[in-house]
């Protein structure tokens, strides 16, 4: 029998290049392959979470568009233009919504006049929070508040209430209460002495001009005419009140 040699024993024991090769290339696929699956992937960064709002938080909020978009629209458009829908459109609200907080048209204005007569009444106290110490910056300050588009928004209500059964007493009574809010509010700002014979009816007259300079204001803007008249009542009411 023909034996083996030396060097052929060696060539089949060790192996090839291409053997090697293919072996190494196998290794490192399985190696990168292992690599891969135990790495994390990248995680895209979330976007942030916007706050939440309470739903109570959000149905005030929407109420309260809904009471100034009323105001705003019954002084611009009177109440024949001012629909429970103008105003929803205005305030970015659905109609649904709207009723959802007011069911009728006269709930919606009658709350939108009274919750802007509260607003106005506390920034008009927030004008002097120490008290007045010139009564002339007190009837401007009541003035101003006949002559902006509330008492705008207001007049119009009236006007309707006079022609409509069921909207009068709801503003009648509606303006009782804000009549006895801003007298109240007068009295203190002027450090009035309502137990003083004639000091009430004073008041009440400085109230009932500046409601009239508020009609005569919705035709022509005479402002010059107003800031006499307003020097002029400062005048009085130092010598009427002490």
């Amino acid at each position: 029998m023909g034996g083996v040699s030396t060097t052929e024993a060696a060539e089949r024991a060790e192996p090839t290049d291409a053997t090697t090769g293919a072996t190494d290339a196998s290794t490192n696929a399985s190696t990168n392959a292992t690599t891969d699956a135990t790495e994390p992937a990248e995680i895209a960064p979330r976007s942030p979470r916007l706050p939440h709002v309470p739903k109570q938080d959000r149905s005030r909020a929407t109420r309260q568009r809904l009471l100034a978009a009323a105001v705003a629209c019954l002084a611009e458009h009177g109440w024949a233009g001012s629909t429970v829908s103008v105003v929803a459109e205005r305030a970015g609200v659905s109609r649904g919504a709207a009723q959802h907080h007011f069911r009728t048209r006269e709930d919606l204005f009658t709350a939108a006049v009274e919750y802007v007569a509260e607003e106005r009444s506390t920034a008009l106290r927030a004008l002097f929070p120490e008290g007045a110490a010139d009564r002339r910056e007190v009837v401007a300050a009541l003035v101003d508040l006949y002559t902006g588009p509330l008492f705008r928004a207001a007049l119009h209500l009236w006007v309707a209430a006079s022609n409509e059964e069921q909207l009068r007493p709801r503003v009648t009574e509606l303006e009782a209460r804000v009549g006895r809010e801003t007298h109240r509010i007068a009295v203190e700002l002027l450090a009035a002495d309502e137990s003083r014979p004639g000091v009430r009816e004073t008041v009440q007259g400085l109230l009932d001009m500046s409601r009239g300079l508020g009609l005569a204001n919705l035709l022509t803007n005479d402002g010059g005419r107003r800031e006499r008249v307003v020097a002029q009542w400062g005048v009085l009411l130092d010598e009427a009140l002490g």
